[in-house]
């Protein structure tokens, strides 16, 4: 596994972890208070959204990128 491949898939694991939290906090109901304020649960739902699709697209990119690339078609000799 080279480097790159590498680095996609934890940085996709790391947003699967981050949409499972905000799932979690949706269907559990925390309550997140900042300074005085509440934080709406919608906010945890566009995370999920956003997190999740982050998540799926890096790990199709490592997926794309441990593929190998087809060879270039042999060059015609010149005449």
């Amino acid at each position: 596994m080279n480097s790159p491949t590498c680095g996609l898939r934890v940085a996709s694991v790391v947003f699967g972890l981050m949409c499972l939290g905000q799932l979690l906090r949706i269907i559990l109901r925390f309550q997140i208070l900042v300074g005085t304020h509440y934080v709406h649960r919608w906010y945890s739902a566009v995370a999920v959204v956003i997190t999740g699709l982050l998540c799926v697209w890096l790990w199709m990119l490592a997926s794309k990128a441990d593929q190998p690339k087809p060879d270039a078609a042999p060059a015609k000799p010149a005449a």
